[in-house]
């Protein structure tokens, strides 16, 4: 089934590209989640005109997530967690926690999915995390976690 993006999917494509899909992931997924539309002559002719728009508001993401990641790349999350011997925490530092501490610390706002872990942090010390703001935009975000007294 041909269908025409109309929001960015990793491993797929970029809003407005015509593409060729299976027919369930496209009923099932992509046009129900309103990801995608039909590729009919009519959705086509409207594609151009929504391209316009798309540029003009993914031009806007972009420079919006530029100006976070300047201010994140400034930013030092401290976060206090109870260790036991050997560093080891109890219990871990997730996505959530970082946003909650980058929110305190600096009242910057983003979504927890946009700060990436390969695992979730489970000792002290300080980190490197990477927030991806945007397709094109990512940040170092630097965290340290402490020993609550």
């Amino acid at each position: 089934m041909e269908v025409i993006l109309k929001k960015r999917i990793d491993g797929l494509g970029a809003p407005g590209d015509v593409l060729k899909v299976a027919d369930g992931y496209a009923r099932n997924y992509l046009l129900p989640m309103d990801l995608a539309v039909h590729a009919t002559e009519r959705n086509r002719s409207f594609l151009e005109h929504q391209k316009r728009v798309i540029d003009q508001q993914e031009s806007k993401d972009r420079e919006r997530a530029q100006e976070i990641a300047s201010q994140i790349v400034d930013v030092t999350c401290h976060l206090t967690r109870r260790a036991g011997e050997n560093d080891r925490l109890f219990g871990s530092v997730t996505p959530a926690d970082i946003v909650d501490a980058l929110r305190e610390t600096s009242n910057i706002e983003v979504d927890r999915r946009v700060i990436e872990l390969s695992e979730p942090i489970r000792e002290l010390g300080a980190f490197t995390v990477t927030a991806k703001l945007h397709a094109d935009v990512s940040a170092e975000l630097r965290v340290v976690v402490e020993r609550e007294e």
